[in-house]
């Protein structure tokens, strides 16, 4: 009889492996300090939304909403979404929770899986992790410096170097729409040369041509105007204020005046946090302001700001960084048993010694004594106790010192506090 295939997981999704998730749990630990630090509190919401959340707020015309959101329809009608990214989904609770009643401005980050159906590639994953800081209710530049400031400083905690923080802005939403006009001509002469997608855009969504990585449009690109020409006296200032704050935190950062985020809701202040590493540029967190959004969802205009990281793009650069996190914690005692009754008072001497926070390990299903210290010397534990059946029937046990080799028997009703204190 012929085997049967393995399934296997659908493509473009990935397992994660126990060394991943400890990066991963560290990186969430790193979070929820600068969380505590900077008052943001954690909130959840559902991994399924509304479609209509992310048309409105993403943007009919953005290829998230386009050509990369996973949608389905429920037995009762509904038009439901497995969501693609975060900020929506933030202001959607923001509105329905009545957080508009609560002191402003309302800060808030989130942790968990989004999907998009991308092209499947090394680095990008269909189904991907992202955690977000977000202010809303705020319109001052500090909130935007701060923004940035804490992923800067999130993303250094875990040791990962040269980063740059790439800026711009892109002004309201008339300023924006002068702009477009002046960018739709210019690339109207080039625009046999620009790519299918790119021709597309032109009379969908301009400003996404300045995103695309094709060659031929990247060159078509560095010729267009910029959109911080474009920019109110007010939008300058606040920008200005947003650059020299960056300054006076000793963040580096360089202006990149084709950066647009190409998202609807974005306003003012956009951001990338990359890592420039062998001439490749790698985005690891972005972001910006949006005070249109709330509006954009049903709401009174309020302004906000925040952003995004990549959860698997900062644990590939803590690895290529050589930042190493060990996902088994290094015991410090072993216990070796050898005979039923001794395997009974093994396991309730393990609960004892893990209670007093001693870190101890075991081999339980293994019977050859052996195995078991040679499993306790590759652990390289400071201690192994050893329990047999005379140990078992005397109340007694052996600790062994594995540096030198020494052993002493031990009464069981002193082993726990002489351990504790041997550490």
């Amino acid at each position: 009889m012929a085997e049967e295939e393995l399934i296997q997981t659908p493509k473009g999704m990935h397992d994660q492996m126990p060394e991943d998730c400890a990066y991963f749990s560290r990186i969430e630990n790193a979070c929820r300090r600068l969380a505590k630090d900077y008052r943001f509190d954690r909130i959840d919401f559902p991994i399924l939304e509304n479609a209509a959340l992310f048309k409105k707020g993403t943007g009919e015309t953005s290829d998230i909403v386009e050509k990369q959101m996973y949608t389905l329809r429920t037995k009762s009608g509904e038009i439901l979404a497995l969501r693609p990214e975060g900020t929506p989904s933030v202001v959607r609770f923001y509105l329905e929770h009545g957080a508009r009643t609560w002191p402003q401005p309302v800060k808030l980050w989130y942790w968990g899986p989004f999907f998009r159906y991308e092209k499947a590639q090394a680095g990008r994953y269909r189904q991907f992790h992202q955690f977000g800081f977000e202010v809303i209710g705020g319109a001052d530049s500090t909130l935007d410096a701060q923004v940035i400031n804490i992923f800067y400083r999130l993303l250094n905690s875990l040791r990962i170097k040269d980063l740059t923080v790439e800026i711009n802005s892109i002004g309201q939403l008339a300023e924006r729409e002068n702009y477009k006009k002046a960018l739709v001509k210019q690339l109207k002469k080039n625009q046999s040369d620009l790519c299918p997608d790119c021709r597309r855009r032109l009379t969908r969504n301009p400003l996404r041509i300045l995103d695309c990585k094709e060659a031929t449009c990247q060159e078509i690109v560095r010729q267009l105007p910029h959109v911080v020409d474009y920019l109110s006296p007010e939008c300058h200032q606040h920008f200005q204020e947003v650059l020299e704050l960056l300054g006076e935190l000793n963040i580096p950062y360089r202006l990149n005046p084709h950066l647009v985020r190409g998202l609807d809701y974005y306003t003012r202040t956009v951001f990338e946090i990359v890592q420039t590493n062998d001439e490749e540029k790698k985005a690891l967190v972005g972001g910006g302001r949006y005070d249109r959004l709330v509006d954009l969802l049903g709401g009174p205009p309020t302004p906000a700001v925040g952003g995004a990281a990549g959860i698997e793009r900062i644990v590939q650069a803590m690895k290529e960084s050589g930042r190493r996190v060990s996902y088994r914690e290094k015991p410090e005692v072993f216990i070796a048993q050898l005979g039923p009754a001794a395997k009974k008072e093994a396991m309730r001497l393990f609960e004892e010694l893990r209670q007093r926070g001693i870190k101890v390990a075991e081999a339980f299903g293994r019977d050859s004594l052996n195995a078991q210290l040679k499993r306790a010397d590759r652990l390289g534990v400071k201690y192994v106790v050893i329990i047999g059946q005379k140990e078992a029937l005397e109340e007694t046990i052996t600790l062994k010192t594995m540096s030198t080799g020494q052993q002493r028997l031990v009464k069981r009703s002193q082993a726990v506090s002489l351990i504790k204190k041997r550490l």
